[in-house]
């Protein structure tokens, strides 16, 4: 029997699972919509949902743990706290919706969009673009 078994295992050991979670999570939060299993979105709601209700209360104890869980990304965090969390701030949970997308073509898996709720559309690649034209600034000679 399975009784108290809540979580997937995705046929990896705890720490690559948990690596593979913040991973996702750091992409949910940066690009606000990913594209992945189903399984993996059904368990990254999960984790994204409990990080965002923790940003919420804003406290310096709550952004030291989430910044662990999302792996000292400093930039990441800060749009989490000044970006997404005032964004849900009278909304009681359900941050983000799975959509089923059908079939992977290689494999068959059953693929899904995890996005959050009311994510800021015209924000897409924002963040992507900043980090490259910092890059181009650093290094001028290399964009040549």
């Amino acid at each position: 029997m399975r009784h108290g078994k809540a979580h997937r295992r995705f046929n990896r050991d705890t720490s690559h699972r948990k690596a593979m979670l913040a991973n996702l999570t750091l992409s949910l939060i940066e690009h606000e919509q990913i594209v992945t299993t189903l399984p993996k979105a059904k368990e990254l709601r999960s984790v994204a949902e409990k990080l965002i209700t923790m940003a919420k209360k804003g406290s310096l104890h709550a952004r030291r743990l989430v910044t662990a869980r999302l792996m000292n990304n400093e930039v990441l965090v800060k749009k989490l706290f000044d970006t997404i969390a005032p964004r849900y701030k009278t909304r009681m949970g359900g941050y983000t919706r799975v959509l089923k997308a059908g079939f992977r073509p290689g494999d068959g898996a059953p693929v899904a969009v995890i996005e959050l709720v009311d994510r800021d559309e015209t924000a897409k690649g924002k963040l992507d673009r900043a980090k490259h034209e910092a890059a181009k600034a650093a290094h001028p000679q290399a964009a040549a």
